[in-house]
């Protein structure tokens, strides 16, 4: 009765490496398959700045055709705005929490180091409402 268990278990064991095998290749595959957003090879320097350029370009216009909601945004939102840091940022946020929402995106001149040209340049891109 003893060796029929050790059998038993012999046979466990190389089923249990198996599925364990099987599970490596399967992710293995699965994470040979997902690097579809991997960048491209390039012959020359020249395609890969073009390449890097054209990326840069896109990502800085679909950021710039955003538009934030003054009165709810973060200040890593905020930072992406023309003129504004991280210190302008939390200039806006601080006044926000003290002096409650924004009624129009031209109260943004009543918080300290925001200018009329500052929001001149992001008007575009700034809101009050949802």
């Amino acid at each position: 009765m003893n060796a029929y268990h050790k059998v038993s278990f012999a046979g466990f064991t190389s089923l249990n490496s198996l599925i364990s095998s099987a599970a490596c290749c399967l992710a293995l595959i699965i994470l040979t398959f997902s690097n579809a957003h991997a960048a491209p090879c390039f012959d020359n320097p020249q395609s890969a700045y073009a390449y890097l350029l054209a990326q840069e370009n896109a990502k800085t216009q679909a950021r710039d055709q955003s538009t934030i909601n003054i009165n709810r945004a973060s200040e890593g939102e905020l930072v992406s705005l023309n003129g504004i840091g991280s210190s302008k940022a939390q200039a806006i946020i601080l006044y926000r929490d003290m002096f409650g929402d924004f009624k129009s995106v031209d109260g943004l001149a009543k918080v300290k180091g925001i200018g009329v040209k500052t929001i001149e340049k992001n008007r575009a891109r700034l809101r009050v409402q949802d």
